[in-house]
């Protein structure tokens, strides 16, 4: 006579999570699994499962997920919460009769809203967008992930092709921190080529100087419109400058402590990514310029509020004065509002854009 198995079969201790996991894949609020479906999944991985352990293995799951969630303290307070289904974490649909999992960690909008962001960052490259999405989609049903994933792969986006940027930033952030693994350290430099496309290979940057080392202190990590970079006090230049961290190669901690503190005493950094980020650098000067009313959220997207003044000027106009790195992007971008944004001091800069038309009248003119 054949014994009797008594307790699980090692390979049954596992189903509850299998059942789990297959659910948090393949359901949603729209997307259900039927116990048929659950059954033939468990099947198809050696495990035999009958109707009735199916329903038994998600009341389980409910009652588990109610004591991590710490909506209750013990077995039987979860057993008398999960009589309510606004407690459980596995609803069954009675029209579509399957089941489906209801509340996840993350909302499906915010899981679409991380997707989009990492998508659209220029500094992470194609491969390593793909792989974070594929990770944060794992918080999704697969239905809801393959949409996600749908729409931020059309997006039309330049993309940098360095992969070595995770280890920049790594290795920049520990030369700027003052506690390193547990341990008081001092900031440090550092020293790294940078890049530069050529008209030969657009595709493959080359350095800017061959075997040139810049040596930077660097003080703050940004990311604007899309791109990384690092502001530091370059050691050669003697000043604050900026850096694409995609751009940076061979950077390596020198072990000597930063400069630059005293330069950096009173910085801050939103005046600073105000004036310079898709400026360009340039000579910083205070100037008044006037708008049409309908660039105001233009211009306040561009300047900020900080140290910057707004006042009315006349029917339909409003003037702007502020702290701008005067350049030729500074022009440019002055240029693509046309006859809704004029300089009106100081007359050195207001020559200076003269200046700059006339070139560009010249260029075209001869």
């Amino acid at each position: 006579m054949k014994e009797k198995h008594r307790g699980k079969r090692n390979d049954h201790k596992m189903k509850p999570y299998l059942v789990l996991q297959y659910l948090m894949k393949e359901t949603d609020e729209d997307h259900v699994a039927k116990a048929s479906e659950i059954i033939g999944h468990l099947e198809e991985i050696g495990i035999s499962a009958e109707r009735r352990s199916i329903y038994k293995d998600i009341e389980e799951i409910n009652k588990a997920w109610l004591i991590v969630q710490e909506e209750a303290e013990t077995i039987e307070e979860a057993a008398e919460l999960i009589v309510d289904d606004d407690y459980k974490l596995i609803l069954y649909n009675a029209h579509d009769k399957g089941f489906y999992i209801r509340d996840r960690r993350y909302d499906v909008s915010d899981i679409r809203l991380l997707a989009q962001c990492i998508y659209s960052s220029r500094f992470i490259t194609e491969k390593q967008s793909k792989q974070l999405i594929d990770v944060i989609c794992d918080h999704v049903s697969e239905h809801q992930a393959s949409g996600i994933k749908h729409e931020v792969y059309l997006t039309d986006r330049v993309k940098t092709d360095n992969n070595t940027i995770y280890c920049n930033v790594l290795t920049i952030s520990d030369a700027m921190s003052r506690l390193l693994d547990g341990k008081k350290h001092t900031p440090e430099k550092i020293s790294f080529k940078y890049l530069k496309c050529t008209i030969q290979n657009a595709t493959n940057k080359v350095e800017r100087r061959a075997d040139k080392q810049h040596v930077v202190s660097p003080y703050h990590l940004v990311i604007n419109d899309g791109n990384y970079y690092m502001i530091g006090f370059d050691d050669a230049a003697h000043k604050i400058l900026t850096f694409r961290v995609d751009r940076i190669k061979d950077v390596k901690r020198l072990g000597e402590a930063r400069n630059g503190e005293d330069t950096f005493k009173d910085f801050r950094i939103e005046s600073y990514a105000q004036q310079h980020f898709s400026m360009f650098s340039g000579i910083e000067e205070r100037v008044s310029i006037r708008f049409a009313n309908s660039l105001l959220d233009t211009v306040v997207d561009r300047f900020g509020t900080k140290n910057v003044v707004y006042n009315r000027d006349g029917e339909g106009y409003f003037k702007l004065f502020a702290s701008v790195a005067v350049s030729d992007q500074f022009f440019g971008w002055l240029c693509g509002l046309g006859t809704k944004a004029q300089i009106v001091s100081p007359d050195s800069v207001v020559d200076k854009f003269s200046s700059y038309l006339d070139n560009l009248r010249k260029m075209y003119n001869s």
